[in-house]
């Protein structure tokens, strides 16, 4: 009898490509640059001058707490988003990733959700002691959590847009700035606006739900808009 022939190995499908992808990019994520240890660092960093700034007077810093939270967390999640597809189209990988198993939407979202997992995440965890070292009462500690890893994912998918907009740009981290900063507003507003209403006794229930929404709006902007950049840029 013959021997079987060894069947061809068959190619990855969809669920095996998203989870290679996105092993790889929370690979780059930790190795390029420090990781979320830089994003961190700098946010620990600025939520420890602002109050110098400020003069330190708690009953100065306790209303704005919130607000300067978030801004400091807006400004950290900048910080690691030029390298975002840009180092693939330096080394042909976006060229591969185009013509792969995944449409270039999902390949935006799935860069999104890794920059989420690998900053937006340690960040959340440290949002509640940058808060709570510029006077934020210790009981809305899970709330600066929560909504820190909601607004999270918001900088995430408007950076990973930002990214792909700047795509060759011989400037692209200024660039970068100039197209995330606008849409980092809204998650600035909704998020410290829920910590003030949580702080003055009302419900902050519906300003996250404008957050969650602002997430879920950027998720489909980002997505298309992302991939028709990355294609124009390819081209």
């Amino acid at each position: 009898m013959s021997r079987p022939v060894d069947a061809e190995p068959r190619p990855p499908g969809l669920r095996g490509a998203t989870r290679v992808l996105l092993e790889r990019e929370l690979d780059l994520a930790w190795s390029g640059g420090g990781g979320p240890l830089l994003a961190c660092g700098f946010f620990a960093c600025l939520t420890a001058v602002l109050p110098l700034a400020a003069g330190g007077d708690p009953r100065t810093l306790s209303p704005v707490a919130g607000g300067i939270a978030w801004l400091a967390l807006a400004l950290a999640s900048l910080l690691s988003l030029e390298r975002l597809f840009e180092r693939d189209l330096e080394d042909g990988a976006l060229d591969l990733l185009a013509i792969g198993h995944l449409p270039l939407e999902s390949v935006v979202l799935i860069k999104a959700l890794a920059q989420w997992i690998a900053v937006g995440l340690p960040l959340a965890l440290t949002a509640p002691v940058a808060a709570l070292a510029l006077g934020l009462p210790v009981s809305l500690a899970p709330l600066a959590a929560l909504s820190a890893l909601i607004g999270g994912a918001g900088f995430a998918l408007t950076g990973a847009l930002g990214a792909a907009l700047a795509l060759g740009a011989k400037r692209g981290g200024l660039l970068i700035a100039v197209v995330v900063l606008p849409l980092f507003i809204p998650p600035v507003v909704f998020g410290a606006g829920a910590l003030e209403r949580a702080a003055s006794g009302q419900s902050p229930a519906p300003a996250l739900a404008f957050l969650t929404a602002y997430v879920l709006f950027a998720g489909v902007i980002a997505a298309f808009a992302g991939a028709a950049a990355v294609r124009n840029a390819q081209g």
